[in-house]
């Protein structure tokens, strides 16, 4: 049986002891009926990876000790995907999954012109985030942003290397045929797509027009698309 995979944004390097949080400790001693001395691993979501064993099953704050503990740099490419909010939240929480475990480093939920809006309810999508990430077993936690404007997103990027997904007829890069470089942030459009005036503003500001392939996917579909070949280029 593989050890159990936890995250605890607050656990530090410098202390032999930690207390779990509540949930952690619930779903440490309740659901998995862990006992004292059973290992766990834990994350920061920082790049620390830490071996630690139980020594108090308390359910609502279990105590560890931590025995060893792994720092991961972070992947030399970051990528960043600033996509549209779509109208069904179940299909951008899917999108926020799966491009966790593929290894997106910053995700931006954008608000464009044709955007549908709807309640962002953050807590609720990092949490996605964080689950994906135990799941896939890394120790680097996705930074994923409140919902922003297209124009302040182009406006003030710090990316190298900047792209704009759309659907207009106009000359276009295949995405699988650019070069991509290190530091690389893609914009996904909404249902509709983005505007002409969005399109055009974006080019003005250095973003290169990509295509994504030949069918016209929807808005998730799009970024994860983005998501994979980015990874892999």
């Amino acid at each position: 049986m593989s050890i159990p995979y936890f995250y605890e944004k607050d656990i530090s390097h410098n202390n032999s002891h930690f207390t779990l949080s509540e949930e952690t400790s619930r779903h440490c001693v309740q659901v998995l009926r862990m006992k004292i001395g059973e290992q766990i691993h834990i994350t920061d979501g920082k790049g620390y990876l830490f071996v630690a064993s139980i020594t108090e099953a308390d359910k609502r704050s279990c105590s560890v000790k931590i025995e060893s503990f792994n720092f991961s740099k972070s992947q030399n490419k970051q990528i960043c995907i600033a996509i549209s909010l779509v109208k069904n939240a179940s299909r951008f929480e899917w999108f926020l999954e799966k491009a966790t475990e593929i290894g997106v480093t910053e995700i931006i939920p954008l608000l464009c012109s044709r955007t549908e809006r709807q309640h962002f309810r953050f807590d609720r999508m990092n949490h996605i985030l964080i689950s994906a990430m135990l799941q896939s077993q890394q120790t680097w936690l996705p930074v994923l942003h409140s919902p922003t404007a297209f124009q302040t997103i182009v406006d003030q990027t710090s990316y190298t290397q900047k792209l704009i997904a759309h659907c207009e007829e106009d000359q276009k890069n295949v995405i699988g045929q650019i070069k991509v470089e290190n530091s690389v942030q893609i914009l996904i459009g909404p249902e509709g797509d983005f505007t002409v005036d969005e399109i055009n503003s974006a080019i003005q500001k250095n973003y290169l027009p990509i295509s994504l392939g030949n069918t016209r996917l929807r808005t998730e579909t799009a970024g994860i698309a983005a998501a994979v070949l980015l990874a892999n280029l």
